[in-house]
């Protein structure tokens, strides 16, 4: 998986650069912006979620815990709550509460493989 550094490295340009091309801010050449967005295809380069999220303080990422999913009340607020977030570019973790760590557990080590 290639990095910001591959694709400045690859363009010619520094890291900073290359975010400011990517995030759209400060001035760039339409050349140089040219020869970025050509590495960032050739590298097929994704930003890492992660970085910008710690970045930005937010994880976009919604925990809920539940005690009992087939309770009809809990299955229909889970999935619309899941629905809404999901169209709003949230990503939602659901567990089904069965000791009190269990979920909990769960959760972080989800966060941590993110």
């Amino acid at each position: 998986m290639a990095s910001i550094r591959d694709v400045a490295i690859k363009a010619g340009v520094g890291i900073g650069t290359v975010s400011r091309a990517l995030n759209g801010s400060g001035y760039i050449s339409d050349e140089t912006k040219q020869k970025i967005m050509q590495a960032v295809e050739e590298l097929n380069y994704k930003p890492n979620e992660l970085a910008q999220n710690l970045f930005r303080n937010k994880s976009g990422f919604i925990g809920i815990v539940v005690k009992n999913l087939s309770h009809p009340f809990m299955a229909s607020l889970v999935k619309h709550v899941e629905n809404n977030l999901y169209t709003n570019g949230n990503l939602v973790r659901c567990n089904r509460y069965l000791w009190f760590l269990q979920p909990v557990l769960s959760f972080h080590r989800c966060i941590r493989m993110r």
